[in-house]
């Protein structure tokens, strides 16, 4: 067994323009550094990778490309390489989205800086043990939707009101997942953190930040761990913001006590050699919904236009001729195997059930959630979501597939999981 980890700067100039919000905004001033990190495991003649970002999202083709350059210089397989987002809110311009137009120089320059970073991985290989624990954190993550009394669903609502509001709509995932990978003697090399949570702190400002991942990250760097990468979960209905306490959880508190999290978790772990290592992936066609007028004048109960309404008006007629023209929309649903945990990629803004749906139906595997990854179909709400709207499941840049998607990718999931493990469903849906 040997383990690799790298992390190299992709902390875009001042003047790139940011993502994260809709609206076109140029940054003017940098807070922290962005980062992208690299972890490479082998065991015999298997290999498996995982590239991480400090970045809103990574769009599809730019998986493909750096796949493509790896395999090219490294020999290293595509398909067992993971590539994902942190899905942070306050970075630079990667893709389209409302009035804001991908940065294609800074584009370039993340790809070249990530065939460099896959290097550095590579050679710091050394032959290593690995450990796996879990702790759970239920006061950074919070399930961000409400129901109202009138029947329709409030994202980022809070509990203050009870003659408005009735109840939070569904469940966070608290758990903290980590990898961690040691030295023969004992030394640490890296670690990667699984938790569910959105980051969009400092989004809708001009300052550059790689959010509370990065704190997460620098902070475990001041506590001995070399490298560390942030593999965030199914987050698209969980966020910082506490609709009981009426307060947001800050980029600062977030990142600390994650750290401490992690760490907690790494104190329990029993380390050792011979994890077996494989993959497997699929490509998912999911349906687009099926437009009514109303919900492309956006005037169905509970729609929210967030940040503001004028860039749904704008991209309107493009997206529903994008919708009409193209029908589906193809996603990839990858699985890495590290023993017996399978790491499922999702290239999505999942929302949080169908995560503790796959790692329920996956069981007796330990299956572990990786959103914003191998590309991003923008947000995949649950069914009842879109009974109650909210701003998920408005049509609009960000929303566009139909209620069964989500299931769809589950589906998926599981199904390469089993694949994988050559085992059968012990649950019947």
């Amino acid at each position: 067994m040997k383990a690799g980890f790298a992390e190299i700067d992709i902390t875009p100039p001042v003047g790139t323009h940011k993502i994260g919000w809709l609206k076109d905004i140029v940054s003017e001033s940098i807070l922290d550094p962005l980062s992208a990190r690299c972890a490479i495991f082998e065991q015999g003649r298997e290999r498996v990778a995982f590239v991480q970002y400090d970045l809103l999202c990574i769009r599809w083709t730019q998986v493909a490309d750096l796949r493509k350059r790896i395999e090219k210089k490294f020999g290293f397989p595509g398909d067992r390489i993971m590539v994902g987002a942190t899905h942070n809110h306050a970075g630079p311009a990667v893709a389209n989205l409302g009035d804001v137009p991908r940065d294609e120089g800074y584009i370039e320059t993340l790809m070249q800086k990530s065939v460099t970073l896959f290097g550095a991985a590579l050679k710091a290989r050394r032959g290593a043990k690995l450990g796996f624990a879990s702790v759970f954190d239920f006061e950074v993550g919070h399930n961000r939707r409400i129901i109202m009394r009138n029947g329709t669903t409030r994202t980022h609502g809070a509990l203050t009101n009870p003659d408005a509001a009735l109840c939070i709509e569904g469940p966070m995932d608290p758990e903290v997942a980590v990898i961690a990978a040691r030295d023969l003697k004992g030394r640490m090399l890296g670690l990667m953190v699984n938790y569910t949570c959105h980051p969009t702190h400092l989004g809708g400002g001009t300052v550059l930040s790689a959010g509370y991942p990065g704190i997460l990250c620098r902070t475990l760097q001041a506590q001995g761990v070399p490298v560390a990468l942030f593999l965030n979960g199914a987050a698209g209905d969980v966020h910082t913001n506490d609709p009981v306490a009426a307060r947001d959880v800050t980029l600062e508190e977030a990142g600390h006590k994650l750290a401490a999290d992690a760490l907690a978790a790494v104190a329990k772990m029993t380390f050792e050699a011979g994890w077996p290592l494989g993959g497997g992936r699929t490509t998912v066609q999911l349906p687009y919904r099926k437009l009514t007028p109303a919900e492309v004048a956006g005037t169905l109960p509970g729609t929210q236009r967030s940040v503001d309404p004028a860039i749904y008006e704008r991209t309107m007629p493009g997206l529903v001729a994008r919708i009409r023209a193209r029908k589906t929309q193809p996603a990839e649903v990858q699985v890495l195997r590290l023993g017996n945990l399978a790491i499922a990629g999702i290239p999505a803004e999942y929302f949080v059930e169908f995560g503790l749906r796959i790692k329920l139906d996956c069981w007796p595997v330990r299956a572990l959630v990786a959103g914003f990854t191998n590309g991003m179909v923008g947000y995949v709400p649950t069914v009842k979501a879109f009974q109650y709207k909210g701003y998920e499941p408005t049509l609009g840049p960000p929303s566009k597939l139909a209620p069964e998607a989500g299931d769809q990718l589950a589906d998926a999931a599981v199904r390469v999981v089993r694949r994988l493990w050559k085992s059968k469903p012990l649950r019947k849906r």
